[in-house]
């Protein structure tokens, strides 16, 4: 697990400091690998290349120094994160007659690309970002994984190509600030987050899950190519009972997989269905007390910590528990959110932040239940997305409008629980006669409307989601399945994974979702839908699966997830700075926000008069991100 950077250049001034800039670049994300680093520097006449890695050993600590040479050291390679299936893939080389000098899965990599060239990448199983400088080919070549899990951010000048893992050593070696990319505002404000391949910045891309870039040398030209296709979604007809010994067989071996290190490592435990079942799987396999982790709050209804008491108790862990109060947020409170580099609003990465920081005392790995809910259709927005079908057949579009306009008076809340009224609330609001109420789901901040009187005409863009549409092909998203392919695509990459990858790597800590498994995914897809979600009851295979593991109905209660009162928070703590960020001469000088409606929004939810926690939460994420970035008041 590591940190990447690289850069191609033209330029004769950069070519003569390319080592320092490189190093300079590692030193700006050393939290991502504290243990070691490495620096690799190739000149010619016309161009230079040069890849830089940071290191947090966790597999072959003694001789998976980076960057690795072929044997003819003609072909270098840096690796960020992890391949789970590197044992076999080194086994089917040796018997190839492959040789190896170390024990890392760095070098099954390098190895299998000399055999197989860019087809070697589909054959990966794991989380990753790496770049390949191959000096047969004269070209370089950089990928990310299937999921998402690793981070590769990349911008294009005149004279270089940069990219990174993280956003701030790009930004350290441009001349100045980019501007800021509409695409990528206008997504944060609907989304609280940016997808791939948007970033904050104009000009400055995530390279999108599940691509490689292929680098010219020659031309200095570069394009993004597909690692793999997706197999044509086929519903097979298998028995609910086969299907369900294949999902604990299959679940149980992705934690196993998961679990191969050199090092300690332990699991975060919510108490919830997804890390319920990673905990037991890994406790299973392992030889003595596992160490588990969980965090909790003082305000009623955030603090679930009993439910991961239970499952301790069960496994006999070690287990360590935090309770967080409001005070312990505020001296990380800026660490953790400007870490990002760019706007994120998700609040639960300050939990995640914590939590990581907790178990970083004891392990180095920490297994996590993320992607349980996208691979077994675990969220209640898929209810909601369901329902629209049956609602539009019934409620004509006029009548909607009438219910709406009630809505805001009777279902307003004050108070930032998020209880049934906001749930429903939400609901209406995401119900849409076009086609796009899914999209309106995922919408976690301002619908399109509320964007549209929030931001200033010439930075709004209408139609938020058009490329995402096209580009993944759903224009008009319906059943389970569109709904969970949808989230793969944008939340899951954008927002989940971001979240959890910023916050441990911030703490040093690498964390391995066995969900997020490609076998697993494309299994699940190919069941009947009712298998992942029977009526009301979600993720139903997954929690019969293992249900004989756990007290009664245990798998069955419900949990309120990993959420926090920043609404609370945004009235008391942060409420000074909140008001500051609605200043008039601010707004002015921003020339992104229409100020009569932000203050209304703001000073609405302070008065307590109404509960715009999310939207006043995603301005507040992003007002601290512009003042670190642009300017100060």
């Amino acid at each position: 697990m590591c940190g990447i950077n690289g850069i191609i250049t033209k330029s004769q001034e950069n070519k003569i400091l390319l080592a320092g800039q490189l190093s300079h670049m590692n030193n700006l994300i050393i939290h991502r690998g504290p243990d070691d680093d490495g620096v690799y520097t190739h000149k010619q006449d016309d161009f230079a290349v040069g890849m830089a890695m940071r290191r947090l050993s966790i597999i072959d600590l003694s001789t998976g120094k980076q960057p690795i040479y072929s044997d003819d050291k003609q072909i270098v390679i840096v690796f960020n994160g992890e391949i789970y299936n590197y044992r076999e893939l080194k086994a089917e080389l040796e018997i190839k007659g492959v040789t190896f000098k170390t024990t890392s899965d760095t070098e099954v990599i390098l190895k299998l690309y000399e055999q197989q060239g860019v087809n070697a990448f589909k054959r990966l199983d794991g989380m990753f970002a790496f770049s390949i400088h191959d000096r047969h080919k004269n070209k370089v070549f950089i990928a990310r994984d299937f999921f998402g899990e690793k981070p590769l951010y990349y911008t294009k000048t005149t004279t270089d190509f940069i990219f990174g893992s993280e956003l701030k050593s790009i930004l350290n070696y441009l001349p100045s600030k980019p501007d800021i990319c509409k695409e990528g505002l206008n997504l944060f404000f609907r989304l609280t987050y940016i997808p791939a391949p948007y970033s904050i910045y104009k000009d400055i891309f995530k390279l999108p899950s599940n691509h490689y870039i292929a680098f010219d040398l020659n031309t200095h030209s570069y394009q993004i190519e597909l690692i793999e296709k997706q197999p044509p979604i086929v519903k097979q007809d298998i028995s609910f009972q086969d299907a369900k010994k294949q999902i604990y067989d299959k679940v149980l071996q992705s934690v196993e997989s998961r679990s191969i290190a050199d090092v300690s490592l332990g699991t975060f435990l919510s108490g919830g269905v997804d890390s319920s079942v990673v905990t037991h799987c890994l406790a299973e396999i392992s030889d003595g007390k596992i160490e588990t982790f969980s965090i909790g709050f003082e305000k009623k209804g955030y603090n679930e910590t009993d439910k991961s008491k239970i499952v301790a108790q069960l496994v006999n862990s070690n287990h360590h528990e935090f309770i967080v109060k409001e005070t312990d947020f505020k001296e990380n409170l800026d660490d953790i959110l400007l870490n990002f580099d760019e706007p994120f609003a998700d609040s639960s990465a300050l939990p995640t932040y914590l939590v990581s920081k907790l178990a970083s005392d004891y392990v180095k790995v920490a297994l996590t239940g993320d992607g349980g809910d996208e691979v077994f259709g675990g969220y209640n927005k898929y209810y909601m997305g369901k329902l629209n079908g049956k609602y539009t057949n019934i409620v004509p579009k006029s009548l909607h409008s009438q219910i709406l306009k009630l809505s805001d008076g009777l279902l307003s809340t004050k108070d930032d629980n998020r209880g049934k009224r906001f749930k429903l609330n939400r609901l209406l609001k995401a119900f849409n006669y076009d086609g796009n109420q899914y999209w309106n789901i995922i919408s976690l901040a301002f619908t399109d409307q509320e964007k549209m009187e929030l931001l200033k005409g010439d930075i709004l863009i209408d139609d938020t989601f058009a490329e995402m549409k096209e580009k993944y092909n759903q224009h008009n998203p319906k059943t389970l399945t569109d709904f969970r392919q949808v989230d793969k695509n944008i939340s899951l990459e954008g927002d989940m994974l971001v979240k959890v990858d910023r916050t441990s790597m911030l703490n040093s800590l690498e964390c391995r979702a066995p969900f997020l498994n490609k076998d697993l995914w494309n299994f699940t897809n190919s069941l009947p839908e009712d298998y992942l979600m029977k009526g009301w009851n979600k993720k139903y295979i997954l929690k019969e699966a293992f249900a004989h593991k756990f007290p009664k109905d245990f798998l069955n209660k419900s949990k309120q997830g990993f959420g926090v009162p920043v609404g609370d928070w945004l009235r008391s703590s942060l409420r000074r700075e909140l008001e500051s960020f609605i200043e008039p001469k601010f707004l002015e000088t921003q020339k992104i926000f229409n100020s009569i409606y932000i203050n209304t929004l703001v000073k609405n939810h302070i008065a307590g008069k109404e509960d715009n926690s999310l939207r006043v939460w995603s301005f507040y994420v992003f007002q601290k991100w512009y003042l670190n970035t642009f300017s100060v008041l």
